[in-house]
């Protein structure tokens, strides 16, 4: 696929069989409010089961630099996606290697775009319906219109949409906001917390037949 597919808030190895190739895999790391909350440990343990043309992300909230560098350095996780302040004290290449969580109001038409990142550092951004991790998992879905104008604004950057995704409106989501990626964790799941194998594969054949009908 040329959408990149983020699976996120994934706890149990048996959902790691359904991992999207060239895609990632997400675990929320140290976030106990959230019912997808894994130790570092945990994380640990899953990312070596992680397949190789799989992307590792971390999800965390308000990390220190510390905490982002043991995630890079003991879990082995390629992305932190941090929802909250990114830390001060990171070089260059560990700033890099974040993504930022920016929060949309949900619905709405007339809801601003979230402003833009002023560290050029960073080349990946997540959009998701503000108030979460749960700021993320809540099933809200954000202001696409708001989704789209940042999209275009930030032509350079790759740009990961999340918030309230399913196989029922990822396409309309593709056709409305153009990400460059999509992110979804409470769409694929048949309770919180718990992935559904049946799920997960009709979110994938979402994208695929969305791609399908777009390709030029």
């Amino acid at each position: 696929m040329r959408t990149f597919v983020k699976f996120c808030g994934i706890s149990d190895p048996s959902s790691l069989e359904l991992a999207p190739k060239g895609g990632a895999v997400g675990f929320v790391i140290d976030v106990p409010s959230s019912p997808r909350n894994v130790s570092v440990e945990r994380a640990r343990e899953l990312a070596g089961a992680v397949p190789s043309e799989t992307e590792v992300w971390a999800v965390v909230v308000q990390p220190t630099a510390e905490t982002v560098r043991r995630l890079f350095d003991d879990v082995g996780v390629d992305w932190v996606q941090v929802h909250g302040d990114v830390p001060e004290g990171l070089d260059p290449v560990e700033r890099h290697r974040l993504v930022p969580s920016l929060a949309v109001p949900a619905g709405g038409e007339e809801v601003p775009p979230p402003p833009l990142p002023a560290d050029t550092e960073i080349r990946r951004l997540q959009l998701d319906v503000a108030g979460g991790l749960a700021r993320g998992g809540t099933g809200l879905v954000p202001s696409w219109p708001a989704c789209a104008s940042f999209v275009e604004r930030v032509a350079g950057a790759k740009v990961l949409l999340g918030g309230g995704l399913t196989p029922e409106n990822v396409a309309g989501a593709l056709t409305r906001v153009r990400p460059w990626g999509v992110d979804v964790s409470s769409g694929i799941e048949s309770r919180p917390g718990v992935k559904d194998p049946e799920r997960m594969r009709r979110f994938l054949a979402a994208v695929e037949g969305w791609e399908a009908a777009n390709r030029a």
